[in-house]
C-alpha cells in the first residue's frame, strides 16, 4: 500500500487543531479547579464573629475545620514582601505579600502569618478572598501595594496606596490599619499630598510618622525627600523635608521616643527628637538603607537593600556588617522570641533569618 505524506498545509492545520484543543483543555481544567477551590473541602475562611480571615493550615469538611498534622513543615506564602513584623502575642511573623501590580489587578495583597523557623502557620490571613470578593466584605476590604508594617496597641499598620491602574493614574499614599485581634479593617488615613510612602512608626501616644522616599533618579528633587507625621487627633503634617534626610526609607521610634530615619542615598542613621531637631547622625557600614530594628539598650540593627548587608551600630556609634550578600534585603523585623532579625528578601519572594548573639 502507498503510503501517503501529509503536506505542509495539512501538518498546519492539523497543529492548529490541537492547539485549540489545548486551550479548551487549559479552560476546563481552571474552572474544574476554580469549583474545587470554591468546595467545603478547600475553604480557608473562618468568622471571628466579626470579620471572615485565613484559617492556618488545614482543611474544611463536614462543617469543621481540621488543622495539618504537627509532623507536616510548609514553607513559602510569600509574593513580593517588602517588610515584616513580629506579632509577639500570637509569637508570628507578620508579612505582607504585595501581590501583582496595580496595573494588572488592584487589591490584590495578602497577610501571612508565618512561624520562627520560617515555615508556613496561615497563607493567607487577612486577604483570603479574591479581589473580587473583598468589596463585599463588611467591612469592605482593600489592600494594594502594602509597603512598611507596624504593631502599636493592638492596631497593625501597613503604608500603602491607592491608584496607579495605568500610566496616567496617579498614586494617593494612604496608612491602612487593621485590628490585629481580629483582621478586620480600621478607617484609613489618606496623605492626599504623597503619592506614596514607605516605611511606618508610630508613637505611644499614636502618632504616626512615615517616610516618603521621593525622587530615586539621576537629578532627584531633595524637596521630595520627606517625613510625614499625623497626630493622634488626624492633623497631617510635614515632619522633615529635604536634607538631611537623603532618599528616606527606614523609620523607627527609639527608646527615649525619638525618631529614626534611615537613608537610602547615603549609608547615614539620623536621629530626630519629636519637635524635629536633628540629635545624632550615624552611619551604617553601606549605603541603600531600608528597614531598622533598634533594641531596648540603643543597639540598631539596619538593612540594606541594595548592598545585600546587615550593619549593627552599637551605643556609641561603631558599626560592623553581621550578614551580607542578602538580596533585596528589604524591611527586617525582630523576632524577639527566637532572638534573630528577620529579612524580608523581595526580589526572591521569601525571608532571610539571622541569629542574633
Amino acid at each position: 500500500m502507498e503510503k501517503i505524506e501529509p503536506g505542509k498545509n495539512d501538518r498546519k492545520e492539523m497543529t492548529n487543531i490541537l492547539n485549540r484543543y489545548k486551550v479548551i483543555i487549559s479552560l476546563v481544567t481552571a474552572v474544574m479547579t476554580i469549583a474545587l477551590l470554591s468546595s467545603p473541602l478547600f475553604v480557608q475562611a473562618q468568622d471571628t464573629g466579626s470579620y471572615p480571615v485565613g484559617n492556618p493550615l488545614g482543611l474544611t469538611y463536614d462543617g469543621d475545620f481540621n488543622p495539618i498534622s504537627s509532623n507536616v513543615s510548609v514553607y513559602g506564602a510569600i509574593n513580593n514582601a517588602e517588610s515584616c513584623i513580629y506579632d509577639a502575642d500570637r509569637k508570628l511573623i507578620i508579612v505582607p505579600s504585595r501581590g501583582v501590580s496595580q496595573r494588572v489587578q488592584v487589591n490584590d495583597a495578602w497577610v501571612s502569618l508565618i512561624n520562627s523557623d520560617g515555615s508556613v502557620h496561615t497563607t493567607k490571613w487577612i486577604g483570603v478572598q479574591n479581589p473580587g470578593q473583598r468589596s463585599e466584605l463588611s467591612p469592605p476590604l482593600v489592600l494594594n501595594d502594602p509597603l512598611g508594617s507596624e504593631i502599636a496597641d493592638g492596631v497593625l499598620y501597613f503604608a500603602d496606596r491607592d491608584g496607579g491602574t495605568s500610566q496616567d493614574d496617579p498614586t494617593v499614599a494612604v496608612i491602612r490599619r487593621f485590628d490585629l485581634e481580629t483582621g478586620a479593617p480600621l478607617e484609613d488615613i489618606r496623605l492626599e499630598d504623597s503619592p506614596w510612602i514607605n516605611d511606618i512608626a508610630v508613637a505611644k501616644d499614636g502618632t504616626i510618622y512615615t517616610t516618603q522616599t521621593g525622587d530615586l533618579g539621576q537629578n532627584p528633587d531633595p524637596q521630595s525627600w520627606k517625613v510625614w507625621k499625623v497626630s493622634p487627633q488626624g492633623d497631617i503634617s510635614e515632619f522633615a523635608v529635604g536634607e538631611p534626610i537623603n532618599i528616606p526609607n527606614g523609620i523607627a521610634l527609639d527608646s527615649d521616643g525619638n525618631i529614626v530615619v534611615v537613608n537610602f542615598g547615603n549609608p547615614e542613621v539620623l536621629t530626630f527628637s519629636p519637635e524635629g531637631e536633628l540629635l545624632k547622625t550615624e552611619k551604617a557600614v553601606q549605603a541603600g538603607g531600608d528597614g531598622i530594628e533598634i533594641m531596648p539598650d540603643g543597639t540598631k540593627y539596619v538593612s540594606s537593600v541594595r548592598q545585600g548587608g546587615i550593619t549593627r551600630i552599637s551605643p556609641n556609634g561603631s558599626a560592623e556588617l553581621i550578614a551580607e550578600n542578602i538580596p533585596s534585603a528589604a524591611s527586617i523585623c525582630y523576632d524577639s522570641d527566637a532572638n534573630q532579625l528577620v529579612v524580608p528578601m523581595t526580589s526572591q519572594s521569601t525571608l532571610g533569618f539571622v541569629p542574633l548573639d
